[in-house]
């Protein structure tokens, strides 16, 4: 049920969901309680913090909404309170693969020095 939340959730920010606090946000999963009354909704976003905290606000200001289109889609009498929060794995992920490609740059870099250095120099 965790990846139907997830698809529904990101469907409903695409098409139907307009709030103009709500930036580039990206569902990057759903944690569903084992007595099935709270699904934990992990958001990612693009931008500042500002940002961040502005698409968070519209998120959970759009609770109710997503909670009844969620819950008319799958057909349950009683959905799961949706709680949104930030996920910043995505972001670090991106971090770590910029950090990743900065050491592989210098490291050829160096290879280069250590390399004319070793070639005798034409006169």
């Amino acid at each position: 049920m965790e990846g139907q939340i997830r698809r529904l959730v990101s469907e409903l920010l695409i098409k139907e969901i307009k709030d103009p606090r709500i930036g580039f946000a990206t569902v990057t999963g759903v944690d569903l309680n084992k007595d099935f009354t709270e699904a934990r909704v992990g958001i990612s976003v693009l931008g500042t913090p500002r940002d961040m905290r502005k698409s968070l606000e519209g998120l959970q200001s759009s609770e109710g909404f997503i909670r009844h289109k969620v819950g008319k889609a799958l057909g349950i009498r009683v959905m799961p309170k949706i709680v949104f929060h930030l996920d910043s794995s995505v972001a670090e992920g991106t971090r770590m693969v910029g950090l990743l490609n900065d050491l592989e740059a210098e490291e050829a870099e160096r290879s280069q020095d250590e390399d004319n250095e070793d070639s005798p120099e034409e006169k």
